[in-house]
């Protein structure tokens, strides 16, 4: 079994974030999703509008998502790699290169993001609503 993870925050869901998913998918036969904790999330100074429990609970709603795994800082991508037999890491390709120090252990992939959306568009737009 080829095994596949990408990592993120998930809020907000939208289509980019489906599209990246069935992408990863693609790559493999099962994707693990590694979901930044609040208290992660914390540290990186995001605040999303889901919790972790309710994040995790729409991404394993998803078909693509075979697992849901948390992440609680920086330095664990290796560990989740070797613990879980992970064949190919995927980020998108905003963070090209960042995560090149994982291929000792396994595929690199960073796929390109969708066109025209992000959750950070989403906020921008919500706070222009009066």
């Amino acid at each position: 079994m080829k095994k596949v993870i990408t990592y993120g925050t998930f809020d907000l869901l939208h289509w980019g974030h489906i599209n990246i998913l069935k992408r990863a998918k693609e790559l493999g036969d099962h994707l693990t999703v590694a979901l930044s904790s609040d208290e992660f999330n914390a540290i990186k100074d995001k605040k999303a509008y889901h919790s972790y429990e309710n994040r995790k609970m729409i991404l394993e709603a998803i078909r693509y998502v075979d697992e849901v795994i948390p992440e609680h800082h920086w330095d664990q991508k290796v560990t989740d790699v070797i613990d879980h037999n992970i064949d190919v890491f995927v980020m998108g390709d905003d963070w090209e290169g960042k995560f090149d120090f994982l291929k000792d252990h396994c595929e690199v992939v960073y796929l390109p993001r969708t066109v025209g959306i992000s959750t950070s568009k989403i906020k921008k737009d919500l706070f222009k609503v009066k």
